[in-house]
């Protein structure tokens, strides 16, 4: 199916999607998020670089339900928590971290491995500070954000998690905020930085500018049922409204890869091969 039709079909999900209230123009552009990450098609690059990210809890500021998400937001006035690296030729700022979920486990995130579904993703939003003097202007350019993406998975309780979790129910309406401080952001990334798939995408909310160097983690963090359940008990409302809104599926649905390629900084083929001669030397 081409790019196109592919694009109409899924601008037509979009449009009943909760996320998506009132006309949006469609982005053009064979640039959009989220994709599907085909593992096998992805491609081994040996340019890619370890991921270095330096993060300040100290500049962690307020959390803010806006209506589709929750937003964790850090001062980015200055250089103290950063991410370079990888795929990454300047240095890039946080501004904030926020995160995509479904209504059940069985789906949440937007991007997916395999077709695999997640129960939810965290997306951690930088912007290129050696290029540009704002977030605002960062995000209308060309290689203007970062943003790292971690799958979600149910098993044991994530502690680092639990201080955010924690603090949600005084944000439940739309358009709440509350000071919310010395949250380190790298409590949230899995162990191994080093294994990620890289692309070249956009914003899945409005404005949807295709700006984005996608760093997706090959590893996921656990959160417990109990943890997500408290992401679903926000709402998309305000306090004003008559009708309350559940915020579940605030995600956007998959665009098509129109060509794009999918970089990986570890050979899967490799460790497939290694682990398959380990396991002759066992026996």
């Amino acid at each position: 199916m081409d790019c196109v039709r592919v694009r109409d079909a899924a601008e037509h999900v979009m449009k009943m999607h909760p996320m998506w209230q009132g006309p949006l123009a469609i982005p053009g552009g064979d640039r959009q998020s989220p994709i599907d990450i085909v593992v096998r098609k992805s491609i081994f690059d040996s340019e890619l670089k370890p991921l270095v990210s330096v993060y300040d809890p100290n500049t962690c500021q307020q959390i803010w339900n806006n209506g589709y998400s929750f937003l964790v937001e850090y001062d980015d006035t200055t250089d103290k928590s950063t991410l370079k690296g990888g795929p990454l030729q300047d240095n890039f700022r946080l501004c904030q971290f926020h995160f995509h979920w479904g209504e059940s486990n069985a789906w949440g995130s937007e991007h997916t491995l395999d077709r695999r579904l997640f129960p939810a993703e965290l997306h951690l939003v930088h912007w290129n500070s050696d290029k540009y003097s704002l977030f605002e202007e960062a995000v209308m350019e060309d290689n203007g954000l970062a943003v790292i993406g971690v799958f979600l998975k149910v098993g044991k309780r994530h502690e680092g998690l639990q201080k955010l979790v924690d603090a949600l129910p005084a944000i439940r309406h739309k358009g709440s905020v509350v000071e919310f401080t010395r949250f380190d952001p790298a409590c949230l990334l899995p162990s191994n930085i080093n294994d990620y798939w890289t692309y070249h995408g956009s914003l899945t909310t409005p404005p949807l500018t295709e700006s984005v160097t996608w760093i997706i983690m090959k590893h996921h963090i656990e959160v417990s049922h109990d943890q997500l359940a408290v992401f679903r008990s926000l709402l998309f409302t305000s306090a004003e409204e008559d009708v309350q809104k559940s915020m579940v599926n605030n995600f956007r649905v998959q665009q098509p890869l129109c060509g794009r390629a999918v970089r990986s900084s570890f050979s899967p083929f490799l460790q497939e091969a290694q682990s398959a001669e380990g396991d002759k030397h066992n026996h």
